[in-house]
């Protein structure tokens, strides 16, 4: 089918409607409410699907929204499966931790505790990193690094190429999202559990939690219907990704399921800690570590527990993580206090748009939960823009942040013209995007303030003795060049 008519019917609501239930709920003013918006985002955002979960005290609501792919269009039900990108950090977070409570790792233990050969650039480093600096996102090395896929062999092979992986801060030192973390936590439940990161996920979640859609291979995602991914480019029409490529990391990002088997997973977190069968899986205590604060992010309002991102928004506190890869984005968030989830999947590389809407949208209709005016986000696995920001009416020196700012892919470049800052993120190889302006609205925290990524937060990070050392961008941290 041609896909610009295929996208005219989505656009247009014709396939767009939520699935009809032999058996729907009663009908939820608020459900409606967010049905009504994914829809309305999705026009206006261009994407082709999504798949909605909600979980309220022991009711669940499941949508789907839209088509799987504008050339083969399937509507998105209950159970098409969707990568879910970083999300699975949670899935490999929840492993590790069934092999701490089976006292077979220790959180606090070094990494060469598991893995004797261990080594990055900093010996030091190398020698001391601990499984607690892997699942907080706090080992200080450059961490958008990734190998080639070898089936059973990825994540041992890729760790044992890392000895030269830069170290852009000492541990703890500048919070940074870090995918090779994950890879390296991969590699440690493999050598415990003696099996491949594919089985030991299985083992270890999967079939405890009844997750029958779950899987971790391309094998897996095809013997079920599949949201393919779309890219968005300007105002044309989604365009297929070709060929899907799943992410070679399990554990950073290789998890793919569906809706309704992410909302249960999403009620273990929040529950007692059982399996599908009522057998105990986890303690209750071990889940709440998972989400209490291990450390704040510098420069930011938002804290990290064990893989989970926190963040207080209005009386309530949240637990969340998204995810990006390649044309599907999305987004699962707890509420424990309130014993409510959701989750959010789309096949667009729109789709941090349409989640970020519908997110606080959901917060508000159900808790009342409204962002105060400049809170400082933090990225949790995909883009988003500040909901509420006032730029401060006297802006800083901008003398102290100005410089070069260095990690492997790319340097950040600011610079500062008639006391306003511009920065440019410039990659090893092709040409640059353009600046982006930016102005400070809190101390060393900054906002783009115009062009495509208006919105976006940007954080400087300073040494114990003042001096700005860090730049943080989408969440990951470049470090400043000495001398300049």
């Amino acid at each position: 089918m041609n896909t610009r008519l295929v996208f005219a019917l989505i656009a247009s609501g014709g396939v767009i409607a939520a699935l009809p239930r032999a058996q729907a709920p009663p009908s939820d003013a608020r459900v409606e409410a967010l049905a009504s918006l994914v829809q309305d985002k999705m026009r206006e955002h261009r994407i082709p699907g999504v798949a909605l979960g909600i979980f309220e005290n022991g009711r669940v609501t499941l949508r789907g929204f839209g088509v799987t792919s504008v050339e083969d269009p399937l509507p998105i039900t209950d159970h098409t499966v969707f990568p879910i990108a970083s999300i699975s950090k949670t899935f490999a977070a929840t492993a590790m931790m069934r092999l701490v409570e089976q006292g077979k790792v220790d959180l606090r233990a070094p990494v060469r505790r598991y893995l004797p050969d261990f080594r990055v650039q900093d010996e030091a480093v190398s020698r001391d990193v601990t499984i607690w600096n892997l699942l907080t996102h706090t080992s200080g090395w450059e961490g958008q690094v990734s190998g080639p896929d070898r089936g059973e062999e990825t994540l041992k092979h890729f760790v044992s190429t890392i000895g030269g992986l830069m170290q852009l801060a000492p541990p703890g030192a500048a919070w940074s999202y870090n995918n090779v973390g994950f890879s390296v936590a991969g590699r440690v439940i493999e050598t415990v559990t003696g099996t491949s990161i594919n089985a030991a996920i299985r083992d270890l979640v999967f079939k405890p939690l009844g997750l029958e859609h779950a899987g971790t291979t391309a094998g897996d995602f095809i013997a079920s219907r599949f949201a393919v991914g779309h890219f968005n480019r300007g105002g044309d029409p989604p365009t297929l990704q070709r060929p899907f490529v799943p992410a070679t990391s399990v554990t950073a990002g290789g998890v793919g399921l569906c809706i309704a088997d992410l909302i249960a997973y999403a009620r273990f977190h929040l529950g007692a800690g059982q399996a599908a069968s009522g057998e105990p899986l986890l303690r209750r205590e071990t889940l709440e570590l998972m989400r209490t604060p291990q450390l704040r992010k510098q420069s930011m309002d938002d804290e990290i527990g064990i893989a989970w991102h926190l963040r207080t928004v209005g009386a309530i506190r949240t637990a969340a993580h998204g995810g990006t890869l390649g044309g599907h984005i999305l987004l699962l968030e707890l509420v424990p206090e309130r014993n409510f989830a959701f989750a959010i999947l789309t096949n667009g590389s729109n789709g941090w748009r349409l989640i970020q809407d519908v997110e606080r949208a959901a917060l508000k209709s159900y808790h009342g939960a409204t962002f105060v005016p400049n809170q400082a986000i933090a990225h949790r696995g995909l883009v988003e823009t500040l909901p509420r920001v006032e730029p401060l009416a006297v802006q800083p020196d901008p003398a102290p942040y100005v410089g070069r700012y260095l990690r492997p892919s790319n340097a950040v470049v600011v610079r500062a013209e008639n006391r306003r800052l511009f920065v440019q993120v410039v990659p090893a190889s092709g040409n640059p995007p353009a600046e982006m302006p930016v102005a400070f609205y809190g101390p060393d925290r900054a906002v783009v303030t115009d062009g495509v990524d208006a919105g976006q937060s940007i954080e400087f990070i300073r040494t114990p003795d003042g001096a700005a050392m860090w730049i943080r961008v989408t969440g990951r941290i470049a470090r400043r060049e000495p001398g300049v």
